[in-house]
């Protein structure tokens, strides 16, 4: 199992109360799954995907990544998981606007300690594997939005993670290019990634093997059952 989610906790002070936003989350995900977790704004989310990532954790229970214990991990092995373990891809891109789409691709390589020559093949090999072999050069303001995406995926990607964590990914694209970028992520889970997006569009969300449902900081497979497709 390559995600082990039990009574999973998320707290956060509000004044003088405490405001509990994930409940008594449960959640196992086989390496190779695709799945999808749906909600409305505010349900929890993207708290989940924040402890999934590592870039938080809970405030019970217990969560293992890998088999490894992230809800006690110190900050330093939490950094290392992130940047070896885990790809992230989110809506917005954060790609770097001053920086060539080889130079963003490069950049968790460098986190990495990885050899300038190595990361610029590796980089190279990720962009030509999401098909922009012709762009390297390119900024993110000469790319599309679509095109921009992809270059995140490269980077998400060019670590080898065990795991990609998408955070709305289609959400700033046009039907087309979201499209591709499902086409993209089938690939890339058919090649063994495993794949947890985040979606509020069921048409997107149908591209996974199972869909979870979060209302209130409580998950569910929803509609009498996961969804499969």
């Amino acid at each position: 199992m390559l995600v082990e989610m039990k009574g999973i906790c998320k707290d956060y002070p509000q004044g003088k109360d405490t405001l509990r936003v994930l409940k008594d989350i449960n959640l196992n995900i086989e390496e190779g799954s695709y799945i999808a977790i749906m909600g409305p704004s505010g349900s929890g989310k993207t708290t989940l995907m924040n402890l999934m990532g590592c870039l938080d954790v809970p405030t019970a229970g217990t969560y293992f990544l890998d088999g490894e214990d992230i809800a006690s991990a110190g900050e330093n092995a939490l950094a290392e998981i992130r940047n070896s373990r885990i790809g992230f891809v989110f809506q917005s891109f954060y790609l770097m606007p001053k920086l060539s789409a080889l130079e963003n691709v490069a950049l968790p390589l460098i986190y990495a300690g990885v050899p300038k020559k190595e990361r610029n093949v590796r980089a190279r090999e990720a962009l030509e594997s999401m098909g922009l072999g012709e762009r390297l050069e390119f900024r993110p303001n000469q790319l599309s939005g679509g095109q921009c995406q992809r270059v995140a995926i490269a980077r998400a990607m060019v670590t080898h993670p065990k795991i990609l964590l998408a955070d709305e990914p289609t959400g700033a694209l046009d039907s087309a290019s979201g499209e591709q970028i499902m086409e993209l992520f089938s690939q890339l889970n058919k090649s063994g990634v495993t794949i947890v997006m985040i979606t509020h569009e069921q048409s997107i969300a149908d591209h996974a093997e199972k869909i979870y449902y979060i209302f209130d900081g409580e998950l569910s497979d929803g509609r009498g059952g996961v969804q499969s497709v």
